[in-house]
């Protein structure tokens, strides 16, 4: 199983302490996140994509970019990459600059990831948003694998014989689609063969593990072999202490703190206690054990062999936080890593392109 560290750089004040960073600070809280996550094993280091506030993650294309200057084995991840309302030509020159940038180590999750401000803010509409998505990934996905490209397109100006600079480094970029409500990011991503990125961060399991099903039903639809389906899921939280008592001792003021945030801005409220929160959410707080034995629970519904954790503290302390990812990736990654299979593809580079010959 492989791990990843992400963030959606959320800019607000901490739930706990009442105190927001600013801009600047929140940014090289991001930078130094990336750097602790390398050092402490982790496999790939994500950074969202959001268009409205309380996010401050619009550009993930700049922030990876520096993540890659500072790294030099961790993977870089979207989380998402809303296809939807970009112009996949300026996407694709951008990844592809960022991938040539970092020696081949991106990956994008790609998805709609859309609320009502980010599509009222790109011209976006509910009826078009799924069909926006769709013809984006395809546009974007022949830019990254042929030298010149002829689309028909209804969202953007048509292309005819079409270069777009530079070329890309992986050939061609892995993309993961991410699945959090919806059956056509899931079908969009069987028809092509590509990887599925469950969210699980909101719900209980059983929305996620349906759509799951369905990705795998129509996998095997398409005519994909079932051996090469590779499914990755996220997590609502973590804190991994010695104790079960000692992680929740430390989380309920975190808990309490965005509960009664979520109340005050009239948001769905979906676990009442911390309690229940840690039962049948799929955040990971407790005991090395505990966080184990439920990643294997969720691991039985999904069959994913990646998982996402939180990049950000989100109200713990700097020090309980990395407490906390030291003690995952000393006492619970090494388990689920001999117990989980990898994804059926090479943790490195796609096929990286051969020295290209000078264009006059």
């Amino acid at each position: 199983m492989r791990f990843l560290a992400i963030t959606l750089i959320v800019h607000r004040p901490d739930p706990v302490t009442g105190r927001r960073k600013s801009t600047h600070e929140r940014f090289r809280e991001v930078l130094g996140n990336a750097v602790l996550a390398e050092e402490l094993g982790f496999d790939g280091f994500g950074v969202g994509e959001r268009h409205e506030r309380p996010f401050i993650s619009s550009s993930p294309t700049v922030v990876l970019s520096h993540v890659a200057a500072l790294t030099r084995r961790i993977r870089l991840f979207t989380a998402v990459t809303t296809l939807s309302l970009l112009d996949p030509v300026r996407a694709y020159e951008d990844y592809a600059t960022l991938d040539h940038l970092s020696e081949g180590r991106l990956d994008l999750i790609i998805g709609k990831g859309n609320g009502t401000a980010q599509r009222e803010l790109f011209h976006v509409t509910p009826e078009d948003q799924w069909d926006r998505n769709a013809e984006s990934y395809e546009v974007f996905r022949q830019l990254w694998r042929r030298d010149k490209v002829t689309a028909k397109t209804r969202f953007r100006p048509e292309l005819t014989d079409a270069e777009v600079w530079p070329r890309p480094y992986q050939r061609p970029v892995r993309v993961w689609h991410g699945s959090a409500t919806s059956r056509e990011s899931v079908d969009l991503a069987a028809r092509y063969g590509d990887p599925l990125f469950s969210a699980n961060v909101t719900n209980p399991i059983e929305p996620y593990a349906e759509l799951v099903r369905y990705y795998r039903e129509r996998w095997e639809h398409y005519g994909h072999d079932p051996a090469d389906i590779a499914v990755g899921a996220g997590s609502a939280g973590l804190l991994v202490a010695p104790t079960t008592q000692q992680a929740l001792a430390a989380y309920r003021p975190v808990f309490e703190a965005n509960l009664a945030f979520f109340r005050r801005a009239g948001l769905p409220v979906v676990f009442e206690t911390l309690e229940d929160f840690v039962e049948r959410s799929s955040a990971l707080i407790g005991s090395p054990q505990q966080v184990i034995d439920k990643v294997h629970r969720y691991h039985e519904q999904f069959g994913h062999t990646v998982l996402h954790l939180h990049a950000d503290a989100g109200g713990l302390t700097d020090t309980r936080h990395r407490d906390s990812l030291e003690l995952f990736q000393s006492a619970v990654a090494p388990v689920l890593r001999k117990d989980i299979p990898d994804p059926p593809f090479p943790w490195a580079p796609v096929h990286p392109a051969a020295e290209e010959p000078a264009h006059v």
